[in-house]
């Protein structure tokens, strides 16, 4: 027996001792609640028994990366969005089944490959799900740009939502209760996430230390413990942002690795993981270690490695964006997941199918978070919207009234930063309780109020499907005579005579959502400034009345026989008091299309 089979027959034993039944279905893996009837352990799978391989055709060992014929199947969740799933870039497939609580949209760069393959990759593990079974699914719609396809082509694709575009599927089912199921899991996954990370609100005990060396982040264990469990608070990259290795010492074999990834805004930049699990050492850790992101709203992996290990992000206002050419293992969000391709760089980025066989620390006592509690930012006058505004939440957890932060015993803080996006809210899925909201960094533009805690607010059981929210106004900053808005001047011409053009059309974007670039669509996308403009004869359009900020044009047609640049989006152009009176001014260029043609 291998110890991948003696994993996985432990795990099997104590999920019957402790009463939880996986009778697994063909179209949906049932939710197992923690803790239902459960006898005490040390360790237990991630919540509804994700992780495992499901049968009944799981290979032991699971093939290294490879393209050769279908090595078994898995009817195992792979990738749990517990919110929107984005496909961008040059993005290629997502090997595994893939559930998706809001919205699959599928809208691939132009230059890109068309295609995107979902259930069975091409290139991965080669354990796609059971034919007949449902390879995704999804709460929301599922939209496929005019010229593109999705492939799930010996799969179900099961959507409560509409379905648009061209999805090549053995079938597609409209169901408002795709994700019913599901019931449940987000928050699950949430209060798993933390649990992991802490304990009574104090990081959990590490065993080992992480150490960042410029070029290399070195994991060194305690060479005993079953659970490895490692606390970073930092990026996993390289001297000035760029690749770093990664790779573990003094681990026992068999092992788990708990990875604790803190902080509101984190990257992993790294070449480490190959194709071949014999050359690359971080692959022989695989099927037993969890990146785990408590806090995380923002999560960018990205590099050149074909990265090992599963990951579990806890955040439910997160996004998730990975350009690595691979994630190999489970991928479990709470929130967004955008897989795209770098910019300027290749496509071909893939999700490949890899169980997680680890144990993990006793969670099933930790709150369930049931509820959201929310703030949400308007202008003192106006009461309009105001995104930008940055806070932090507070959990009463020392018994004395109000809300501290600092001390012997300080309340407990819960996530890391807070942004209001453009509906100038800002939520959070918590347990029972009393929190406190603290603004910490005021809409571009506004003062910080007088007072910035905010709470107490009660999350009962009676108001928790409600949930409760707070309103907070800000004032303008009061900037005396100067310029409280700029503007943007630009200038369309011909790339190769420097004519200017008349026609180009232009969307003008402020950035709102706290994400670097620009983002149009998902749950918290940047704020569109404005109806847009068009080139006038003298190849200009102007934006006035700008508020201070960060700003992006998005070109969206072009003058008749000229072509649309490869990257329509340009920017960021800082609107800022110093340019103000002056304004941005900014010149773009068009290339010819091919004569008669216009395109």
């Amino acid at each position: 027996m291998t110890a991948t089979s003696r994993r996985r027959t432990t795990w099997r034993s104590r999920v019957s001792s402790t009463g939880l039944a996986c009778a697994v279905l063909a179209g949906a893996l049932p939710v197992l609640t923690l803790g239902l009837a459960a006898a005490p352990a040390a360790a237990l799978p991630l919540p509804g028994g994700l992780g495992p391989c499901v049968p009944g055709d799981c290979p032991d060992p699971y093939p290294p990366v490879n393209n050769g014929t279908i090595a078994g199947r898995d009817n195992a969740v792979n990738i749990f969005v517990g919110d929107d799933f984005l496909v961008r870039g040059g993005a290629a497939e997502a090997e595994g089944r893939s559930v998706v609580l809001g919205d699959f949209d599928m809208n691939k760069s132009a230059s890109a490959g068309q295609v995107y393959n979902i259930g069975e990759a091409g290139v991965g593990s080669r354990v796609p799900p059971p034919v007949g079974a449902d390879w995704l699914t999804t709460g929301g719609g599922v939209s496929v740009a005019g010229d593109q396809r999705l492939l799930a082509e010996d799969g179900v694709v099961r959507h409560a939502g509409g379905l648009t575009g061209t999805v090549e599927a053995q079938k597609t089912v409209q169901d408002d209760e795709a994700v019913t199921p599901y019931d449940g899991l987000r928050d699950q996954l949430t209060s798993a996430s933390r649990c992991y990370a802490r304990v009574d609100g104090a990081s959990r005990t590490p065993t080992g230390t992480a150490v960042n060396r410029g070029s290399e982040i070195v994991f060194t264990g305690d060479g005993t413990s079953e659970l490895q469990v490692f606390n970073v608070d930092f990026d996993l990259a390289g001297s000035g942002g760029g690749q770093a290795g990664i790779s573990f010492a003094n681990i026992p074999a068999d092992a788990t690795i708990l990875v604790n990834v803190l902080g509101s805004h984190r990257t992993i930049n790294t070449y480490s993981g190959g194709i071949d699990d014999t050359t690359d050492p971080l692959n022989a850790y695989r099927d037993r270690l969890l990146w785990n992101f408590p806090d995380a709203t923002t999560v960018d992996l990205k590099g050149t490695g074909q990265f090992q290990g599963s990951f579990l992000m806890g955040e439910q206002t997160s996004m998730t964006t990975v350009s690595l050419p691979g994630i190999n293992g489970r991928f479990f969000t709470t929130g967004s997941l955008t897989h795209t391709s770098a910019e300027g760089g290749g496509g071909g980025q893939e999700f490949h199918n890899y169980p997680f066989n680890g144990d993990l620390p006793d969670c099933s006592s930790a709150p369930t978070a049931v509820g959201q509690v929310s703030v949400l930012k308007e202008d003192a006058d106006t009461h309009a919207p105001l995104p930008g505004a940055e806070f932090e939440l507070w959990q009463e957890s020392n018994g004395t009234a109000g809300l501290q932060t600092s001390g012997d015993t300080p309340d407990t803080k819960v996530g890391g930063t807070y942004t209001t996006g453009s509906d100038g809210v800002s939520s959070s899925a918590v347990g029972l309780g009393s929190y406190y909201w603290r603004e910490t960094a005021a809409p571009p533009g506004y003062e910080l109020p007088d007072r910035v805690v905010h709470g107490p607010l009660r999350l009962t059981a009676q108001n928790a499907q409600a949930g409760v929210r707070i309103t907070v106004a800000n004032d303008p900053v009061d900037v005396g005579p100067g310029p409280t808005t700029g503007s943007l001047h630009l200038v369309k011409k011909d790339a190769k005579t420097g004519s200017r053009l008349e026609g180009a059309v232009f969307e003008l974007w402020r950035e709102s959502n706290g994400v670097d670039g620009l983002q149009t669509t998902g749950t918290k996308p940047d704020t569109r400034s404005g109806p847009g403009c068009a080139t006038d004869a003298t190849g200009t359009c102007d934006f006035t009345a700008l508020p201070f900020g960060t700003y992006y044009l998005r070109e969206t047609a072009v003058p008749e026989g000229y072509r649309l640049p490869a990257r329509p989006v340009s920017g960021p152009y800082e609107v800022t008091e110093e340019n103000a009176s002056a304004g941005m001014n900014v010149t773009l260029t068009n290339k010819r299309g091919e004569p008669g043609k216009g395109k």
